[in-house]
């Protein structure tokens, strides 16, 4: 199945294991899995949710992701999966997410919560070592403003991370409702 996606660049390796219990696929492969994401965007109940999208030098169309989903920094569009991809790199993090928050120069600014692997700790020195981490992934503009630590994250019962209860709780506004919060 993997083999009849667009492939840019070949893997190195169908699964990376040397990071259990967390495991890599395809690692070193580039690939479009964006394929024909617009058409499966609007078949979607969020079809009405606008979307990001946008054309590369080589002419083909991108779907980055929803507008809810994309944080502007000083212009940049970033995408909180590239950021909590980043942060779940480092072998301190087990999970992480990613919002923004209002700020008065750059627009948006990178607020993170992550949750540590056994046998680390949070302190002002992994703080910096990840903000570094996600400036190497990612360059300077995704560099974020303040990561939290936290024992766990928001989720539904189906498990997505509920972003907008960690921005309504950062700004210190009503989490609106949260009947589908897992207990």
């Amino acid at each position: 199945m993997a083999g009849r996606l667009g492939w840019y660049a070949p893997w190195e390796k169908i699964l990376d294991d040397s990071h259990k219990p967390f495991y890599r696929w395809f690692t070193g492969a580039k690939c479009n899995i964006v394929h024909n994401a617009i058409e499966r965007h609007l078949k979607t109940r969020r079809r009405n949710k606008q979307a990001l999208i946008c054309e590369g030098e080589d002419g083909y169309f991108w779907v980055i992701g929803r507008i809810d989903d994309v944080i502007k920094v000083s212009g940049y569009r970033l995408g909180t999966d590239e950021i909590e991809s980043a942060l779940v790199s480092h072998r301190a993090i087990a999970e992480a997410a990613a919002i923004g928050l209002p700020h008065e120069l750059k627009g948006s600014a990178i607020h993170c919560f992550v949750i540590l692997r056994q046998g680390f700790e949070g302190a002002v020195v992994l703080e910096d070592e990840l903000k570094a981490h996600v400036a190497a992934e990612l360059g300077p503009i995704a560099r974020p403003e303040k990561i939290n630590f936290v024992a766990s994250l928001p989720k539904t019962r189906s498990g997505k991370i509920m972003r907008r209860v960690l921005k309504a709780q950062a700004l210190g506004q009503d989490v609106g409702d949260i009947s589908t919060l897992e207990a």
